[in-house]
């Protein structure tokens, strides 16, 4: 297919937590490891551009191939768990898998490349194998392994390449868990050993290069919460005689002798400077890039570093004196988070970013108008593991997710002042649980229920800052929100307990600050810990990450306890009364679906019919069935009974269901969904067989004879991978088909238009509409599809400025647009915009 019809919108994600993941490009693209991937993050468009797919194990290390013109890049390289090593090169605006290089057999941890001569690309490498390897890529992208040093029962933490001045010798620098640095020259067609650079206490963590006219500095950083700055120049044959002159008072250099050509040259390396200022183990240092000045490369002397103490430092020596002293130190407060693993800082030196030990990407800016102050930016954020599940509100406005990394996220899209487009982003976190997240389902607009690996259900209901917050955001005014939530009882905001699992709501007095009378008393033990850790935002922007860590819970309204064990699935009507739960099973006495009332959050019922795991519960758009499959490979359809006048609550019967002899699938169904009409549903399994079964019609005139028999009512679509996902679109293509996607296992989301009416023998029901290509696809199995609950594309029409004619050409044709969202186990949620008149 030439073009494809998905058209990327928003892709959510976030670092891999590993120190060398992140890589800052002299084009101003930040690249990064995310899962199997590499993304590419724009961050003044605040969006990702592209991903890279191609490894097949979680992506370590990410580096840019700096050019000597800092010119934006056009090679990146990337090291995985897969024990390989990639290197992408730029081909008409996008990058593509250019090499591949194979030998090392354990993870790779950190890479580096610079350009030889005639831009051969000479990579270095260490992984957990205990070797380095020095590789070279000619222009006919052939791959060779150089080198390999093996350090026998130790390992190398971080490898830093330069040439040395004068010459066009590469050095390697390698720190490791022996406390020293380790300096290589490549001369003659080998790799010596020219010295080590004693001093550190512990081990190295990164170790990396500066080139400074005619001289290097290195910078290292080691567990024992210092960094050294090492210098390294060429010395002449005069400078050696000044050596037995004991009256100069100098640092001691140690000294090495580069052949090259039958001529040789001289080095001397000596101790510039050590840096203490961190207070725990420092991960990354990093330079500060070179610029163009004048004409002339200049680099600046200044380099950023950045600790598991939550804090990042810029170093730079003193005007006059010359003494290294920290100018700007950055950094998060409170949370229950460690810190950071590595830092990067922006071509032009206006932005700094780490990336945490939770995942998260931070930045700061500089502020133009205050000299010297640095201030959070808006980043990129996303769930750090497995993404299980996700919704959409009810009114398609934003999106809630859950994932194994045990959060809760919300993400909407918000529009920049005077931007063209608007951008995604996470503005809040309602949950940060203790166990693995594994469903949710949203109950109105501002409640959802979710579940985890335990076997309570939690409800969470929107805190009134969050919804005068999204008011601001989304152009909806405030009013009409909070009278659709019941706004008299709002708190303002939640927060967590010391050790509690439980958001507790804070209320309106619990905010009241302290009068300097009270302050030094206390009137018991407890009142000296503060107990609410909440704030209330008034977001002008999208919130840093210490922001959606404290301030954006929601509180916990109730618990639900009734399920034997995790809880794996939930589902809730499109009428808001009633919510149906299912847990992990292996017999038939735990696999029965509960049912719980919304109006008082008491147990209706249980429905028992299968003896497995329900893995995927679906009420009908008009909330009159309820459909169930699970992983004995049957489904079960669930119909509301009409109300008595003396059980007002809703109760459910048995209406079909598929056993032993008349199921269709041979293997576990992962998912299922409702045609929009509710007459049709539609069942994908593990056997790669997707099926639609109907007609459902609904009788109200009691007992009216047997209900019809539900049968396949479509050929069997084989889509040739494990189907883990599918949805059918809200809304109909033109001829009144129905269009529907399918998630599967490999990663890619396929979509298909269905009609009812043709003969089902020959297969002709069905025709594929497109899928998504290569760099589109997760890299990973896709866990859920859903489309936005009505057309168009959110912020679209309703942001319209002010003075412009709302056109109805435009409304017609932003109705054409629909959205759908998927979340997959590779750490991603992503947003496609699909044109039906394109299909």
């Amino acid at each position: 297919m030439a073009a494809s019809v998905f058209e990327t919108c928003h892709v959510a994600c976030c670092a891999n937590r590993t120190p060398n993941v992140v890589s800052w490009g002299r084009g101003g693209t930040i690249a990064f490891g995310t899962c199997n991937s590499v993304a590419l993050y724009d961050p003044q468009e605040r969006r990702v551009v592209a991903v890279l797919n191609c490894h097949t194990g979680r992506v370590n290390a990410v580096q840019w191939v700096h050019r000597e013109d800092c010119a934006p890049e056009s090679h990146l390289v990337s090291g995985g768990s897969d024990n390989r090593i990639i290197v992408w090169e730029a081909q008409n605006g996008k990058f593509v898998q250019s090499v591949e290089f194979k030998g090392h057999t354990g993870p790779v941890c950190a890479v580096d490349a610079i350009y030889v001569e005639d831009s051969k690309i000479l990579v270095a490498s260490t992984a957990s194998d205990s070797t380095v390897r020095l590789w070279l890529c000619n222009e006919a992208k052939e791959a060779q392994c150089l080198h390999t040093l093996s350090f026998g029962s130790g390992f190398t933490m971080d490898v830093s390449l330069a040439l040395l001045p004068g010459s066009r010798v590469p050095i390697l620098a390698c720190g490791g868990d022996n406390s020293q640095v380790h300096l290589y020259v490549q001369s003659e067609g080998q790799l010596l050993k020219a010295m080590s650079l004693q001093g550190h206490e512990d081990w190295i963590r990164g170790v990396t290069w500066a080139s400074l006219g005619g001289e290097l500095l290195l910078a290292s950083c080691s567990q024992d919460c210092l960094i050294r700055v090492w210098r390294l120049c060429a010395k002449s044959g005069t400078d050696a005689r000044t050596e037995d002159d004991h009256t100069i008072i100098k640092m001691k250099e140690d000294v090495f002798e580069v052949k090259q050509r039958d001529k040789s040259s001289v080095f001397a390396v000596s101790l510039e400077t050590v840096l203490a200022g961190h207070e725990n183990w420092v991960y990354g240092v990093h330079w500060q890039p070179p610029l163009y000045r004048g004409g002339e490369l200049q680099q600046p002397l200044s380099l950023l570093s950045a600790s598991m103490d939550k804090t990042m430092i810029l170093w730079a020596p003193e005007e006059g004196s010359g003494v290294w002293v920290e100018q700007v130190r950055v950094g998060e407060v409170g949370g229950n988070t460690l810190g950071f693993y590595g830092c990067q800082m922006s071509p032009d030196g206006s932005m700094i970013a780490a990336h945490a030990f939770h995942g998260a990407l931070h930045l700061w800016c500089r502020d133009q108008d205050k000299e010297g102050q640095w201030r959070p930016g808006v980043v990129i954020s996303g769930h750090f593991n497995a993404v299980q599940d996700l919704s959409w509100d009810p009114e398609g406005e934003f999106i809630v997710s859950v994932g194994s990394d045990q959060t809760t996220r919300l993400f909407t899209p918000w529009r920049k002042q005077g931007a063209k487009q608007e951008t995604w982003h996470e503005i809040s976190r309602p949950q940060i649980h203790g166990y693995d997240m594994q469903c949710l389902a949203m109950v109105g607009r501002f409640q959802f229920v979710s579940g985890a690996d335990e076997k309570v259900l939690r409800v969470f209901q929107a805190p009134r800052n969050f919804v005068e917050n999204f008011a601001n955001i989304s152009g909806t005014s405030r009013e009409k929100l909070l009278t659709s939530s019941d706004s008299a009882n709002l708190p303002e905001g939640a927060s967590t307990p010391a050790l509690g699992l439980s958001n507790k709501a804070v209320f309106q007095g619990d905010l009241v600050p302290k009068t300097n009378g009270e302050e030094g008393q206390f009137n018991s033990k407890s009142d000296q810990y503060q107990e609410s850790y909440f704030h209330p935002l008034i977001m002008t922007e999208p919130p840093p990450e210490d922001h959606l860590l404290q301030n954006t819970l929601w509180p916990e309204v109730q618990k639900l306890y009734g399920h034997g064990f995790e809880m794996f699935c939930l589902a809730s009507d499109s009428a808001r009364t009633v919510v149906a739960s299912a847990c992990k099973a292996s017999k038939a006495e735990h696999a029965a679906i509960l049912l719980w009332s919304t109006a008082t959050w008491r147990q209706l019922q249980a429905l028992p019919c299968h003896t497995l795991t329900v893995t995927q519960m679906a009420f009908s758009p008009n909330a009159r069935l309820l459909l169930a499959v699970s992983r004995d490979r049957t489904w079960s359809l669930w119909r509301r009974d009409l109300p008595a006048p003396e059980s007002p609550e809703p109760q459910f019967s048995l209406h079909a269901h598929t056993g032993k002899e008349t199921a269709v699938h041979s293997r576990i169904i992962w998912s299922c969904d409702w045609s929009p009409d509710s007459k049709y549903f539609v069942t994908s399994s593990r056997d790669k067989k997707v099926i639609v079964w109907g007609p459902c019609r609904y009788e109200d005139s009691g007992d009216s004879g047997p209900p019809p028999e539900i049968k396949p009512c479509s050929s069997v679509l084989d889509v040739g991978d494990s189907a883990t996902a599918v949805a059918f679109c809200p809304a109909l293509c033109s001829d009144n088909s129905y269009l529907l996607a399918v998630g599967l296992e490999g990663g890619r989301i396929l979509l298909y238009r269905w009609s009812p009416g043709q003969e089902p023998a020959g297969g002709h029901d069905w025709s594929c509409r497109g899928q998504t290509d290569s760099s589109q696809s997760h890299s990973l199995a896709v866990k859920r599809l859903r489309w936005r609950p009505r057309t168009g594309r959110v912020g679209r029409v309703n942001n319209k400025e002010d003075g412009q004619p709302d056109g109805e050409s435009e409304v017609e044709e932003e109705s054409s647009w629909v959205q759908l969202a998927s979340a997959s186990a590779d750490h991603s949620v992503k947003i496609f915009n699909i044109n039906k008149l394109a299909l």
